[in-house]
């Protein structure tokens, strides 16, 4: 389940490093897999960087498959450019989704560096020299202090790289906790849906009936709740109802499980968020 994103300059030897890893895991016990981006491109590298919405495609392809083999107990390697900061924060949110630990890989060669080791392969293997240093000035390095960045580990020129320390980190670490909106909440209540919908529904049903009997500035008292609110102007029934759908879905994703509080908390929210 552990996830390892590999990053760098084009040509900066991230899928050799990566191969590397899954041989060292593997003697150490630990299962990897590496996934590809460019196996996952359906052309040449060199015309799919050269269009953005290709290049969106074959990212979009990745993020898919990475999150579909996180179910899987086996270290993935995700080895591919991963240039663009919000993608490495995608992966990042998806590992955290899944309960599982990651780590960063950044094969940090320079400029110099990478031109000359792309100059040195086999045509059907070189990115061009405009797609080299286009991907070069648009790449954004990896920050340690970025969450979604950390643990990083380098990879330098001589290729020597920490594999006990990332073992350590990706299996003798506890997972970051997912984010409260990408769970789903238990709800001890069974009716909570139910009394959910019909408490904010009465309190809606309340206001609409009391606006044709009330002037502005007057109060209006629910059977549900001491709480009041006051008529600073007409409601309309959209405004109403939508507020009453965002109230629903902040409750969802809070959990709130005392039912009779839902009434209040409802009431306070109108006051809140119903622009006078």
């Amino acid at each position: 389940m552990p996830l390892i994103i590999m990053t760098g300059f084009p040509s900066a030897g991230k899928s050799t490093a990566a191969k590397k890893i899954q041989q060292y895991f593997t003697e150490h016990g630990k299962e990897a897999e590496i996934l590809s981006e460019e196996n996952l491109m359906s052309g040449d590298k060199n015309s799919v960087f050269a269009s953005s919405t290709i290049e969106k495609e074959v990212r979009g392809r990745l993020k898919s498959e990475v999150i579909r083999l996180l179910d899987k107990e086996k270290t993935i390697i995700c080895d591919g450019a991963n240039y663009i900061k919000g993608f490495r924060y995608e992966l990042y949110c998806a590992s955290k989704a899944s309960k599982t630990t990651q780590i960063t890989v950044f094969c940090d060669l320079s400029v110099p560096d990478v031109q000359d080791i792309n100059s040195k392969r086999d045509d059907n293997q070189k990115y061009t020299s405009e797609i080299l240093t286009a991907l070069c000035q648009r790449y954004e390095a990896p920050i340690s202090s970025n969450r979604w960045d950390s643990p990083l580990f380098l990879i330098l020129k001589d290729g020597e790289f920490d594999g006990a320390g990332m073992i350590k980190c990706l299996y003798e670490r506890a997972p970051p906790p997912p984010n409260q909106s990408t769970q789903t909440q238990p709800l001890s209540n069974t009716d909570f849906l139910y009394q959910l919908d019909k408490q904010t529904q009465d309190i809606v049903t309340t206001i609409l009936e009391a606006q044709k009997l009330s002037g502005i500035g007057e109060e209006i008292s629910f059977s549900s709740t001491q709480e009041k609110l006051v008529l600073s102007r007409t409601y309309t029934l959209s405004e109403l109802a939508r507020t009453k759908r965002q109230f629903i879905k902040y409750a969802k994703e809070r959990a709130i499980q005392d039912v009779e509080k839902l009434a209040s908390m409802f009431v306070q929210y109108l006051r809140s968020n119903l622009i006078a």
